[in-house]
């Protein structure tokens, strides 16, 4: 199971990239398998502002559709629009090409609650 060290995970199956002030989103290998194949992906309309934990995106696959929530609060600034031409990169690349949205940090002690690699490894392990 690949699960980057250098990201932060929600308890949701969301990863966070921090660069700064912004954060890019996306779902885990994890959640991409339990999905399987992703056929869409409704995107967040740039400058929505989300508190943590919110619904922010939806994930459509050929199981379900899940929600995809905001690991930390703030505004929309960026979305992936390569996934309306092809969502299975949330698949094929789930922590690179298959992000999702990016999200300008407005509480940034929020990262604290997010669980590190090793922990949210423990969570889907157990």
């Amino acid at each position: 199971m690949n699960t980057p060290e250098d990201l932060k995970y929600a308890e949701s199956h969301e990863w966070l990239k921090i660069e700064g002030n912004v954060g890019t989103v996306g779902i885990t290998d994890h959640a991409q398998n339990e999905l399987s194949d992703v056929v869409y992906v409704e995107l967040p309309k740039i400058g929505a502002t989300f508190s943590a934990k919110a619904p922010v995106a939806v994930v459509e696959s050929v199981k379900a559709a899940s929600d995809i929530y905001a690991p930390v609060s703030g505004e929309i600034i960026g979305v992936n629009e390569a996934l309306a031409a092809d969502p299975a990169l949330v698949n094929t690349q789930p922590f690179s090409g298959g992000w999702i949205f990016k999200i300008k940090l407005a509480n940034p002690e929020e990262i604290s609650v997010l669980k590190s690699a090793g922990d949210y490894q423990a969570q889907i392990s157990g």
